[in-house]
């Protein structure tokens, strides 16, 4: 006689999910030396993909296109650090400078409004100091030595390994990656419509990214053109932080103000150290408001919400390969869930049903 099973407890049934999340969170927070350059890797070659299938069709192996397209991307990404080492250096060698720049900055503000200097020492009298305002003996900030340097340097460099490793070998199997995902998921019968799923959210990512790359590439040439104007040091090199921080949402303009706000100080005297963050700001103002909207479109849309909550989360597991990745698996999700509907760019669209004709909203 055939045993009948009930539906499981719902509260049960939400207490197994809840835990799974927590064990999968604590999992990828534990293991971030490892999936977070995989997982870099793995959303990095389906950027790529699209160049790979162009070499392919050119009548290349799909070894050779693979390991073409991986030798570009460090060389890529050697060239990169080659421009931004001088610059590292200098900063490095002006931060005493910059702190007297700073402190000279803050003691003008206190002469404009010297309330808040009686405020900060009642607060810090409240607070148990003894309302001088000094931390330590010096004031100083502590920097890293050269040997916590040398220390950190295996691990990045097995990072940097296991990135390059699994990049190769995203673009050479990832057809048969997707065929055995797509068998895996679901039944036979949904077998093409998940692979029709994967394909489409690898088409919908590195097509949005080939369109932000044009975006941000194009913001990152305003930014080092006006900054030449100005005669601000450097402007090539900030044309380009202006350009790659620009991939990192909220994190990246903040830093680029930051920067900006330093190089400034560094750089003039009077009204002038605030024009290159505020012109930086204008340039992004325009970017996000206009050029994006107008190039991007609505058909793949996020909503910012999602995009915060995704931000915060992943750069909370992985720093800022969390942030990188963010945007990219948000969108794979969705694309996944079917939550994009319409006709996204470059895909050849089925006729629209009578029933849903409308524009596709925000999502």
């Amino acid at each position: 006689m055939a045993h009948r099973y009930k539906n499981p407890d719902p509260i049960l049934r939400s207490a197994v999910i809840v835990i799974a999340a927590i064990l999968v969170f604590a999992t990828l927070k534990a293991g971030a030396d490892i999936f977070a350059p995989l997982t870099l890797a793995t959303i990095t070659g389906v950027m790529l993909a699209p160049v790979t299938d162009g070499l392919e069709k050119l009548g290349l192996s799909s070894g050779l296109a693979s390991a073409l397209v991986l030798f570009a991307g460090v060389c890529g990404i050697g060239v990169l650090v080659i421009l931004v080492e001088p610059v590292v250096w200098r900063v490095a060698e002006e931060v005493p400078r910059i702190r007297l720049e700073l402190r000279s900055f803050i003691e003008e503000l206190r002469g404009l409004i010297r309330g808040l200097e009686d405020v900060n020492r009642e607060v810090e009298q409240a607070l148990g100091g003894d309302g001088n305002g000094q931390t330590d003996a010096e004031g100083d900030p502590v920097m890293p030595n050269l040997t916590s340097a040398i220390l950190l340097a295996p691990v990045f460099l097995a990072q940097f390994l296991i990135f390059v490793g699994a990049l190769f070998f995203f673009l050479f199997t990832r057809k048969n990656i997707y065929v055995y995902m797509s068998r895996k998921i679901g039944s036979s019968a949904e077998t093409p419509e998940i692979m029709r799923r994967l394909t489409r959210a690898e088409r919908v990512v590195s097509r949005y990214f080939l369109t932000i790359t044009t975006i941000n590439f194009g913001l990152g040439a305003a930014v080092g053109s006006a900054l030449a104007l100005i005669g601000l040091p450097g402007p090539v090199i900030w044309g380009l932080a202006a350009a790659m921080l620009n991939y990192i949402l909220y994190i990246g303009p903040i830093g680029m103000v930051l920067g900006l706000s330093l190089a400034g100080l560094l750089a003039f005297d009077g009204i002038m150290v605030i024009l290159p963050p505020v012109l930086y700001l204008l340039f992004n103002l325009i970017e996000a408001q206009f050029v994006t909207p107008a190039l991007v479109g609505k058909n793949i849309a996020i909503n910012p919400l999602l995009i915060f909550v995704s931000l915060v989360v992943w750069l909370w597991l992985w720093g800022p390969i969390g942030a990188i990745v963010a945007i990219p698996m948000l969108a794979i999700l969705l694309v996944m869930l079917d939550v994009f509907e319409g006709e996204v760019p470059g895909e050849v669209a089925a006729a629209p049903s009578p029933k849903n004709t409308s524009a596709t909203p925000e999502v």
